[in-house]
């Protein structure tokens, strides 16, 4: 797949966010509840090695060679990633698009090395009044992402319309950057 149509197919955030991901590391990624893979694929083209977690891998295309896919469920039982793939302290970056299990959010910091980064979009409370998803479950409350992250060092935060083709979507956005200890 080309460079100009992985850009079109990743989030908006990750690809304007280039350049304080590291790229030129290879680093090490977790692209939790992937679904069709376009922002680890966007990573993986510029030389990431990508992890993909999803329940269903159907939609996921074939591969590059420096990365895998695992198909797990990350909302039955303990809310925990799977101890081989995210031991503490082993990614550069973990991703998070269009997602929420609220339970999840420690083992989620737990997985980011010393220094490493959260990439996090998805809906807030707003975009009920507009569209899906409609349940609280699966919507941020004003300054979640921010609150969750308290301790960390901010490099990006936002909440309001995103615009999702040409309709009004609202979504919080976060990167931020793990203490070094």
């Amino acid at each position: 797949m080309d460079e100009k149509r992985l850009r079109a197919e990743a989030a908006l955030l990750l690809t304007q966010s280039s350049q304080l991901l590291g790229l030129d590391s290879h680093p090490l990624v977790l692209d939790l509840a992937c679904g069709t893979g376009r922002n680890g694929r966007w990573l993986a083209a510029h030389g990431a090695q990508v992890t993909f977690i999803d329940r269903d891998l159907g939609r996921l295309a074939a591969l590059p060679p420096q990365c895998r896919a695992l198909a797990l469920d990350l909302e039955t039982g303990e809310a925990k990633l799977p101890k081989a793939q995210a031991e503490k302290a082993q990614y550069d970056i973990v991703l998070v698009f269009n997602y929420l299990h609220r339970p999840l959010f420690e083992a989620i910091k737990e997985s980011i090395k010393p220094g490493g980064l959260i990439v996090y979009e998805t809906f807030i409370a707003r975009q009920a009044e507009v569209g899906r998803p409609k349940n609280p479950n699966f919507l941020l409350t004003d300054g979640e992402l921010l609150q969750r992250f308290s301790s960390w060092e901010t490099l990006h935060a936002f909440e309001g319309d995103v615009g999702c083709e040409d309709t009004p979507c609202f979504k919080a956005q976060y990167i931020g950057r793990k203490p070094a200890k």
